[in-house]
């Protein structure tokens, strides 16, 4: 029989809790996922905290930049109260942060992600959002506190930010890392620029690649995989992608609702 893939939440749960947020990571984690996805930013202190967009506008409500902040001000930055908001006037049946307990959600610190996950097996991939000049700097804290955690082998380092990854391999060459990639809407993806992205993770000192959907398309797994990579796809909540990955031996999925593939997992089994 094939292998499963691992199920992994998109930002923790976000299809039903406040994404990257404590609570959002705890219900991954209690839907049965294997582990999450989640984003890393410097606070202006260079504090490693967990929120995806540059800015606090859509999360947080607050019309600040993440690097403006110190960490604690943005631990202060309640990013649960978005969602319940969203639901209440785009879906009335769908849950809320507030029907789930989490409407005063705080905005996490990398550490309090890893001190969450201590108390469990998880699998941690952790995006780094590398503002410029910023890369080496966040790659340095994220493998510090990733070693003083105890973590490395529960760890996969990414980002779009190539270079942030091979300084990741410079300052510690055992942490796992993931290159990222998506697509261009104004450059169509061609097999040269598909065979490319293999290359390009080569050269960065990558263990895995981390696909967007509309790229993972058989070949190019099959060639990544020739070349040592492990193969990662997001972001996914179809049920026919259990059938992909077991076909095409992908190691894991990020899904924004890691219960619904979970189920789907085990139906399948």
């Amino acid at each position: 029989m094939d292998s499963n893939p691992l199920i992994l939440g998109h930002r923790g749960a976000s299809a039903v809790a406040p994404e990257n947020t404590l609570a959002a990571f705890s219900r991954a984690m209690r839907d049965g996922a294997d582990g999450i996805e989640f984003d890393v930013r410097l606070s202006r202190d260079h504090v490693p905290v967990v929120i995806h967009d540059a800015n606090l506008r859509r999360t947080g409500l607050v019309d600040k930049l993440v690097r403006e902040l110190t960490a604690e001000e943005l631990q202060r930055i309640d990013v649960g109260r978005w969602l319940a908001n969203r639901s209440r006037y785009t879906s009335p049946t769908a849950p809320s942060a507030e029907s789930l307990g989490n409407a005063d959600e705080k905005l996490p610190a990398f550490t309090e992600v890893l001190e969450l996950f201590g108390g469990n097996q998880g699998v941690l991939y952790v995006e780094m959002k590398c503002e410029p000049r910023e890369g080496a700097a966040l790659a340095a804290e994220v493998v510090r506190l990733t070693d003083e955690w105890g973590m490395k082998n529960r760890v996969v380092v990414e980002s779009f930010d190539l270079a942030a990854i091979t300084e990741v391999k410079r300052i510690d060459a055992n942490i796992r890392t993931a290159a990222l990639f998506e697509p261009k809407l104004s450059h169509p993806i061609s097999t040269f620029r598909r065979l490319r992205m293999i290359e390009r993770a080569k050269q960065c000192g990558a263990d895995e690649i981390a696909l967007h959907h509309t790229l993972a398309n058989p070949g190019l797994i099959e060639k990544a995989k020739a070349q040592g990579f492990e193969v990662v796809v997001w972001t996914v909540d179809d049920a026919k992608w259990i059938r992909h990955a077991r076909s095409l031996g992908i190691k894991a999925l990020i899904a924004n609702n890691p219960a619904a593939m979970v189920r789907d997992r085990n139906e399948l089994s």
